[in-house]
């Protein structure tokens, strides 16, 4: 009987080490396909950092065989340096960090006043409202693509950063509420009597009662915010075409030709695109899963 549950559990245990390569694999092919140039992905002739063939004392091209997935032969580290300068990755970086941030603060403060409002006001129609709000959770971002499109162009929004930063900040809101919802249901309302008892109007008890408790809420909502706004792709290239305003994942694509590709520096370009989001998710994953679980719970 021991060793028959010792036999599963080993099997678990093997089935979870599977799950583990095939998640991390992903990872591990981009950061080494960053690394490598096309002759060595493909096929081709050994080159030198700066592109020139290298040949032997037969003066004969060197060839190399066809490494896609194994360790790089040469770590071409110039390869982040071209996305950087040349694939202007550090501009579009910051073209993201902008959008996300400004996102992030929109979406922290409407959906804790929009709580706020529900949760701890009595007034006729909150549960109706709390419904539609929750009714956003339910319609895919880009199925709005078309009319979000036609309000930003008569209000002549398109091509700048709020033409990007108002519908991620929107379409976030809705689960910034639910996330919210959890964590304010757990504030007890003697705080606000009490409060109110000291001379607090409502947005002094919102203000110094009520955000001050809210700070894991407001990690839970900003990490969310910040994993939809910094991946998205289709806004961010239909809303936004000059290249002052473009963020990383259009700058990502546009690296790519249309005969030819360089693909060590997209590589590059998808590395520096990926790794603030998987340390962003994994020194605050925790809180995460905490604050889905509460807005599930009580929301």
């Amino acid at each position: 009987m021991k060793s028959a549950k010792s036999w599963k559990l080993a099997l678990v245990h093997l089935a979870l080490l599977v799950l583990v390569v095939i998640n991390l694999f992903p990872l591990y092919w981009m950061m080494t396909f960053s690394l490598k140039d096309n002759d060595e992905i493909f096929g081709g002739y050994l080159k030198d950092d700066a592109g020139a063939i290298i040949y032997d004392d037969a003066g004969e091209k060197i060839p190399v065989a066809r490494n896609m997935i194994g360790l790089p032969r040469t770590w071409r580290w110039s390869n982040y340096t071209r996305a950087l300068r040349t694939g202007n990755m550090g501009r579009y970086f910051l073209n993201s960090l902008v959008v996300s941030a400004s996102a992030i603060v929109i979406t922290l403060l409407a959906a804790f006043m929009a709580t706020y409002a529900m949760t701890r006001m009595v007034w006729k129609g909150r549960k109706m409202m709390n419904k539609f709000f929750m009714l956003g959770l339910t319609i895919p971002i880009h199925a709005a693509l078309v009319p979000v499109f036609l309000i930003l162009s008569r209000l002549k929004l398109l091509d700048t950063y709020t033409a990007l930063i108002v519908p991620y900040a929107a379409f976030s809101l809705s689960m910034g509420i639910l996330i919210s919802a959890g964590f304010m249901g757990d504030i007890p309302y003697d705080l606000d009597e009490a409060a109110f008892l000291d001379g607090c109007t409502e947005w002094g008890i919102f203000g110094r009662v009520i955000l001050p408790l809210m700070m894991p809420a407001t990690a839970t909502v900003g990490i969310y915010t910040f994993l939809q706004c910094w991946n998205e792709l289709l806004f961010a290239t239909i809303f936004v075409s000059k290249g002052e305003y473009v963020t990383l994942p259009v700058g990502v694509k546009q690296l790519v030709g249309q005969h030819t590709t360089d693909w060590g520096p997209v590589g590059a370009a998808l590395a520096i695109a990926t790794i603030p989001t998987m340390i962003v998710y994994i020194l605050l994953s925790r809180k995460i899963q905490e604050g889905f679980i509460a807005g599930a719970v009580k929301g």
